[in-house]
């Protein structure tokens, strides 16, 4: 079984995550992506380091780990896009592409012969996504846009941090670049979609991906709470604002467990379980509303019951009654989850450097499956094979390239 977008090229000028994210989607799901890097350096993350990746010998490569997370499965041509004989090799490319995915500033490409308006002339089909911090409008529109920046102004830090009064309080990034992995996400969802459109049309079209309208979007129930209320949601740490208990309790053995009850029923479920159904009982406590409005009353109750038990005890009862629990684990223990392992959500690619461990796609579908064609490619490793299979030239043509220091 081939992946579902088996046939189709991607062109990606992207660096950096958000843009290399997206296109490592479509490479997974069958896409052949051809990665265009500059000369020398490559993307910027190759030198994102440390941690190194280790040859078979155990020696560090110039590869990082945060390269290594977002480029499998691409073909790696480099290509110096400030001369004008390396422009005209780009457009050669994009007018054999059926995706163009890029991530400069506004006007970077259109001063070189490649924005979208030069290339939609040569080839009228293609689908160009642009992804930038602050989009093709607006007063920010010409400003970078990082990860951090867009936690922080696009409301997501304000609520993610221990809440005012309790020890460390005070604003939070979450602790992967989340602004952009999500705008990632929806640039394939967005291609996804331009695709279906040319299938039925035979247009191709322009995306406007932005960190920040993904970041303010990617806010959805608080910021619903907030055009319900007219009040700002704030920082509240480990409790949900909008569920009780559901947060991490005390065990007898110092472990903490995550219990999250979801519903009234869940809720009776347990205190049955314990030994205390008169807690269901009380009108305090009997909904999802009154446990929110007195949070305060129950959580101190909780405690008290949570403490009697170890971590693994809780689970196990827990999960006998259809009650969601669970332990707080670090990446370590994640990777040694037996579900984590039944779901085979670590991948090993062999490259020239050695085995490359990875993270699996979690998209699984019955009849296409998703595609671990290749590792992350060294820097220009498929410059010669790419230039020669999809734009015709010879030898002797690509040695003329190298030698003008074109590729």
């Amino acid at each position: 079984m081939a992946g579902p977008l088996t046939g189709l090229r991607v062109l990606d000028l992207s660096r950096v995550m958000a843009g290399p994210w997206c296109t490592q989607i479509l490479a997974d799901m069958g896409a052949e992506v051809i990665k265009i890097e500059r000369p020398v350096s490559g993307d910027d993350t190759r030198h994102w380091g440390p941690p190194w990746l280790e040859d078979r010998d155990g020696n560090k490569t110039p590869e990082s780990a945060y390269y290594l997370s977002a480029n499998r499965g691409k073909h790696s041509v480099t290509v110096d896009m400030g001369k004008p004989e390396d422009q005209a090799l780009i457009r050669e490319l994009a007018a054999e592409s059926d995706i163009l995915v890029e991530n400069f500033k506004i006007g970077g490409l259109a001063r070189k012969g490649l924005d979208y308006e030069t290339l939609e002339a040569i080839n009228p089909e293609l689908i160009y996504c642009s992804i930038t911090g602050f989009g093709q409008t607006g007063p920010m529109a010409a400003m970078a846009g990082y990860d951090y920046l867009i936690q922080a102004q696009g409301g997501l830090m304000s609520i993610t941090g221990a809440a005012d009064g309790e020890p460390g309080a005070g604003p939070q990034r979450v602790g992967m670049a989340v602004a952009d992995l999500t705008t990632g996400m929806n640039a394939t969802i967005a291609i996804l979609g331009a695709l279906h459109h040319r299938h039925l049309t035979g247009e191709g079209q322009y995306i406007d991906m932005v960190l920040l309208d993904v970041q303010v979007s990617w806010l959805a129930n608080q910021e619903q709470n907030y055009f319900c209320s007219g009040t700002p949601p704030t920082r509240t740490g480990e409790y949900h604002p909008n569920l009780v208990p559901y947060q991490p309790f005390p065990t007898a053995d110092g472990e903490k467990v995550i219990i999250a009850i979801g519903n009234d029923g869940q809720f009776q479920r347990f205190c049955q379980a314990v030994g205390r159904p008169e807690l269901a009982q009380d009108p305090r406590f009997a909904t999802t509303p009154e446990r929110v409005r007195h949070r305060l009353d129950l959580v101190p109750i909780m405690v008290e019951i949570t403490r009697t038990r170890t971590c693994n005890e809780w689970i196990t009862l827990l999960s006998e009654i259809a009650v969601p629990c669970g332990p707080i684990q670090n990446i370590a223990q994640v990777f040694d989850d037996p579900q984590v392992k039944a779901r085979e959500m670590k991948i090993e690619l062999e490259s020239r450097r050695g085995s490359i461990p990875g993270v699996a796609n979690p998209i699984k579908y019955s009849r296409t499956q998703i595609e671990y064609r290749k590792a992350p490619p060294l820097l220009g490793e498929d410059t010669e094979a790419v230039l020669s299979r999809l734009l015709g030239k010879a030898p002797e043509q690509i040695e003329e390239l190298h030698q003008r220091g074109i590729v």
